[in-house]
């Protein structure tokens, strides 16, 4: 039987549609069942799939100096820990980094990389020079961002007085590895 033409451009615009929405959705205009063997497995969901996370809860931080303390990864910066390790039960950690100053290369220029699955570090006051492998030397100014992939090598060069930072990483307990430079 031949197709009848639409009566107007809305009905071909409709019909149209209808035909590009089956494509899309794999739908034969013609309707023939499709083989079951043919088809491509169905890849799972991964917004609705169960993950075996553990269960969080809120944390809440307000900013308060004798909060900062001596009890991080490097002797020259205090941290002030935002309960974010707790509260996700070991996912992330949050913590606001003053670097002291002044910058004594001899003990902050380690080239250094971190196990971990996410770092992101934003700076909320002052700046600080960085190297990165792969990406060189850059200066970071309050409001600069970036991210270090798991594993990259890169130290601080150095940094303002008053610098303080925000980092975010993932998981909350990693190996920080310590190169020896040459």
């Amino acid at each position: 039987m031949p197709k009848q033409k639409p009566k107007s451009r809305a009905a071909a615009r409709t019909a149209a549609q209808k035909k590009s929405i089956r494509k899309i959705a794999g739908v034969s205009s013609a309707r023939k069942p499709v083989n079951a063997k043919h088809r491509k497995p169905k890849r799972p969901d991964v917004s609705t799939a169960k993950r075996a996370r553990p269960k969080q809860r809120i944390a809440i931080s307000h900013h308060r100096d004798e909060d900062f303390k001596p009890d991080g990864l490097r002797a020259y910066a205090v941290y002030r820990d935002l309960g974010i390790a707790e509260a996700s039960r070991g996912l992330a950690r949050a913590h606001v980094i003053r670097l002291v100053g002044p910058c004594d290369p001899a003990e902050v220029s380690k080239l250094h990389f971190h196990d971990v699955e996410f770092q992101m570090v934003y700076v909320l006051k002052g700046w600080v020079k960085t190297y990165m492998e792969g990406q060189g030397e850059t200066l970071m100014k309050q409001g600069s961002a970036w991210t270090q992939p798991p594993r990259i090598k890169h130290l601080i060069m150095d940094y303002s007085d008053d610098v303080e930072l925000l980092e975010v990483i993932l998981p909350a307990d990693f190996k920080t590895v310590e190169l020896a430079t040459g």
